[in-house]
């Protein structure tokens, strides 16, 4: 494979990958707490031998995948009147216990299960200070406060453990709406809560299908000069065929 097709590989694997992450943020535009993702390519230059007809030291530019870039900026909050449906204002996330260990999520859409558990739509408790959080059926209607604080007919009965990151952009996508990481998780100090709302997706549709268009036309304009190149080269090893 020559340098052209090899560059317009490098192009088109980068628009693949472009299209693959902006198809899942407008699959996600409805999932509570869902954040934006976007690629992040590096420009790698290889320095090659120059052709009989050049000069000097020749430089080829190919893309290079780079990682996803989360954008963390907060979606827009909306009213659902479910007692048990929570959003995060600020940096922060619940803490939920899952059979694979501790993981995170911005997605506060929770109910209560028949053993009086807070839980996730899969059914993984949500974590309170001192472990998974239980209501009692005497414990009446049950509000959560801005810091966290759950209260009951009873009184207090705990707290919310909301936790935040050094740095957030590390922690890795397992599915679900949750996160895990390596990083010690610490209390999140910026945080508030809200009862009966729900964070939607930072996810502007109309932005994704602009972009969509973007690199759809960037991934044809790389297919017609390959098809130029393969036409060319086709046409050369023709004229060479007929010379005597």
């Amino acid at each position: 494979m020559d340098n052209a097709s090899l560059l317009n590989l490098s192009y088109q694997l980068a628009a693949f990958r472009s299209i693959d992450v902006i198809a899942n943020n407008v699959a996600n535009v409805s999932t509570p707490g869902y954040k934006r993702e976007s690629v992040r390519f590096e420009e790698v230059l290889e320095h090659v031998k120059p052709a009989e007809d050049q000069k000097g030291s020749q430089t080829l530019s190919f893309v290079k995948d780079a990682g996803i870039l989360r954008d963390l900026s907060d979606g827009r909050i909306e009213q659902t009147g479910a007692p048990f449906d929570l959003a995060i204002n600020g940096s922060g996330y619940f803490a939920i216990q899952t059979s694979a260990g501790e993981r995170y999520t911005r997605n506060g859409h929770f109910t209560l299960n028949a053993d009086g558990l807070v839980v996730t739509e899969d059914g993984d408790p949500v974590l309170g200070d001192g472990g998974p959080i239980t209501i009692a059926p005497d414990d009446g209607d049950i509000s959560f406060g801005a810091d966290g604080t759950i209260s009951g007919k009873q009184g207090q009965l705990g707290k919310m453990r909301l936790v935040d990151f050094a740095n957030p952009r590390e922690l890795q996508k397992q599915g679900n709406s949750l996160y895990s990481t390596s990083q010690n998780a610490g209390p999140a100090t910026t945080a508030s809560l809200q009862q009966g709302m729900l964070e939607s997706s930072n996810v502007q549709p109309i932005v994704e299908i602009s972009r969509m268009i973007e690199v759809m036309r960037s991934y044809e304009a790389t297919t017609t000069l390959e098809k130029s190149s393969s036409e060319l080269k086709r046409t050369a090893i023709q004229k060479l065929g007929t010379v005597q």
